[in-house]
């Protein structure tokens, strides 16, 4: 009998995270003395609850219930209502939300087309589920079967999610048949890998096993569809959440290969309990089988000892990783000692370490048990290629990026290397935008996501679209928590528009009306601020459920009225150009931000009719300050007492009697532009 464990199997990244935060949290409760709860299990599996309650973990089901404590958000996650209720209630909490999760939280919370919906592929009364459907901000309908899309209304756009943890068949399922149900649909593929691997290798599994062994919690989601999934394939599948239930009756002497799965939530030891379970009874099942050591001895047969000899020897397979040592080397070829009745041979070509010699122990792969001459080939670079391919498994099951480089622009995409593995980006995911020449990709290298993978062919299919959403919803939920009425906070200036300025505060853009650029009246943003000026703001504004922030830019430079008595005292002389004219007097700007009135009667020597018989705008005069009132924002200027205390500029020395007022002012008045 032959007991074989699924190649992935057991706590996920996620899961494992959680359960260690979990476990912290409880030695920092214990550590602050007092108590510590999770709302709702931590994870669906009952070893693992059983060994949290042992640490001091109650589960509670409402946030009310763990006021003085400190709370464990579990890994399936919550809506923002719980968080927000935590707050209110001051109650201090660890978010132990599954990485995966969050990310579709963010893709949920980020949707904002007011016509558009949420289609939620999933079970309705799941914790994920529910957490999932309060980060949207418009209505969310949750389907799980042909009949929930048929009764869906018509729906111009949406957004279409799933839980991490349904299977690829239901995804694939509900695909066609939501596209004829929505108008303008926006496919979001969130189904975890950790799930969709272990659903793969399990069913892999089953398909060569006379007798499958599923372990995990029976209330976890993702092991329930993992026991379906095998026995759909190996009639013989059971489900047990410990060794203790497996059924003694299970093993006959008709099972000869005994698979073992088991999801993302079963934690290790469960896994090990049951593997030393199965290896206990093969092993008892090989002691039954050996001779009896009373027995009368034989002789020995030639044929029989070697044999013998032949099964003592190492046992190799096609696909096998073993250590072997370094016998020979020559130009074309290195022999290798693997333990096997025969030495293998490395080809040059798949040799990666260049300087190995005589006597060195190397790490390599069986490529052929006989090539057809009786020759093992090994190969080294085969181990290489494997890690690196196992090394891209764990970052597709983390959720992690990947760096590739773009080689080959084909139809439909782009053909990447990431790591030495082919990998193909399609055009509709290379940009949030349409691409129209994906050849400018070709030799850039890219931050990019895995979120397909063809094991079979080593394969895999990125997004550069993905890292680029997720990205700037991480960067636009950090610069919103930086953001609030009153603070002062550095951005670039990106745009201008006729009303004002657009500032990037680091993800999210805010608004400096033109009336917040500057103390004076200003006709456009360019003439204050350039594009790409990196300035300070003041937040003036927050509106978060619009996503509007008003700035101020001139709230952060001097008020031109400060000291304003200190730099323009009266009787002082100055020279200034007009810039309004209105029938009781002219306006002169003494400074950006600053203008004094001159009235009618103090425009000229003599008196006029109408300020424009005197002055035009945009003429330079020199005026004397009369008054200043700092409160009401005004100066008084003359332009008569300007002149009268330097006649010398404008005729002086004239008699009165020869030269009329009225006629000298005509002639000394500067002429208009």
């Amino acid at each position: 009998m032959t007991v074989t464990v699924a190649k992935h199997a057991g706590f996920c990244t996620g899961v494992q995270r959680c359960v260690a935060l979990a476990q912290e949290a409880a030695e920092q409760a214990a550590q602050r003395r007092i108590p510590c709860y999770s709302l709702g299990e931590v994870v669906h599996n009952p070893s693992v609850t059983q060994r949290l309650s042992s640490l001091g973990i109650r589960v509670v089901h409402r946030v009310e219930d763990a006021r003085n404590g400190l709370l464990i958000l579990r890994s399936h996650g919550v809506s923002p209502d719980i968080l927000a209720r935590c707050g209110q209630l001051g109650i201090p909490f660890v978010d132990c939300t599954c990485a995966h999760v969050q990310a579709l939280h963010r893709v949920v919370d980020a949707y904002r087309d007011p016509q558009g919906s949420v289609v939620l592929v999933g079970e309705r009364d799941h914790p994920e589920v529910q957490g999932t459907a309060g980060w949207s901000h418009v209505p969310v309908y949750v389907v799980f079967s042909p009949e929930d899309v048929e009764a869906l209304p018509p729906l111009s756009h949406a957004l279409v999610v799933s839980q991490t943890t349904i299977p690829e068949e239901k995804w694939d399922l509900l695909l066609p048949l939501l596209r004829q149900k929505i108008t303008a649909p926006d496919f979001h593929r969130s189904i975890c890998a950790a799930t969709r691997m272990r659903q793969q290798a399990a069913k892999e599994l089953a398909a060569v096993c006379d007798a499958m062994i599923v372990i995990g919690g029976r209330k976890s989601a993702n092991t329930r569809k993992l026991y379906e999934a095998c026995a759909k394939i190996c009639s013989r599948t059971i489900l047990v959440e410990g060794a203790a239930e497996i059924p003694s009756h299970f093993i006959d002497i008709h099972t000869h290969h005994i698979g073992i799965a088991a999801g993302a939530s079963t934690p290790d030891w469960s896994l090990k309990e049951v593997v030393t379970a199965m290896n206990d009874i093969e092993n008892k099942a090989l002691e039954n089988t050996e001779p009896v050591a009373n027995e009368a001895a034989k002789p020995i047969d030639e044929n029989d000892f070697m044999a013998s000899v032949e099964a003592s020897m190492r046992r190799i397979h096609n696909g096998q990783t073993v250590t072997g040592k370094v016998l020979q080397v020559t130009d074309d070829e290195v022999g290798v000692d693997i333990g096997y009745k025969t030495d293998g041979i490395i080809k040059r070509s798949d040799l990666v370490d260049a300087d190995v010699k005589v006597g060195d122990e190397i790490e390599v792969e069986v490529v052929k048990v006989n090539d057809g001459e009786g020759n093992v080939i090994l190969s080294q670079r085969n181990i290489i290629n494997k890690k690196a391919w196992d090394a891209l498994m764990a970052k597709f099951e983390a959720g992690e990026y990947v760096e590739g480089v773009g080689k080959e622009a084909v139809k439909g995409g782009l053909i990447c290397l990431v790591d030495g593995v082919r990998a193909f980006v399609p055009a509709s995911r290379l940009s949030k935008r349409y691409v129209e020449k994906i050849d400018q990709f070709v030799g850039q290298t890219m931050k990019l996501k895995i979120i397909d993978v063809d094991a079979a062919k080593k394969r895999i299919v990125c997004s550069r679209k993905d890292v680029i959403i997720e990205e700037e919803t991480a960067k636009k939920a950090a610069a919103w928590e930086k953001i609030e009425e009153g603070a002062v906070i550095t951005g670039i200036v990106r745009r201008f528009a006729d009303f004002g300025a657009f500032v990037d505060l680091g993800g999210v853009d805010g608004l400096i009306h033109i009336t917040d650029l500057a103390w004076y009246r200003v006709g456009h943003p360019s003439e204050v601020l350039q594009i790409n000026q990196e300035v300070q703001v003041k937040v003036l504004s927050v509106d978060r459920e619009r996503e509007r922030i008003q700035l101020g830019y001139k709230q952060l430079q001097p008020q031109p009225w400060d000291n304003i008595e200190e730099k323009y005292p009266v009787g002082l002389i100055l020279e200034r150009k007009v810039v309004r004219i209105r029938p009781f007097g002219a306006f002169i700007e003494l400074e950006p931000g600053v203008d004094g009135l001159v009235h009618i009667s103090q425009v000229a020597l003599t008196r006029v009719a109408k300020v424009e018989d005197a002055l035009t705008v945009g003429q330079d005069v020199a005026v004397k300050v009369l008054g200043v009132d700092p409160e009401a924002h005004r100066i008084s200027l003359s332009i008569r007492e300007a002149l009268e205390e330097n006649a010398f500029d404008y005729g002086e020395g004239i008699p009165e009697e020869e030269a009329p007022v009225e006629e000298a002012a005509a002639e000394d008045a500067p002429a208009e532009e």
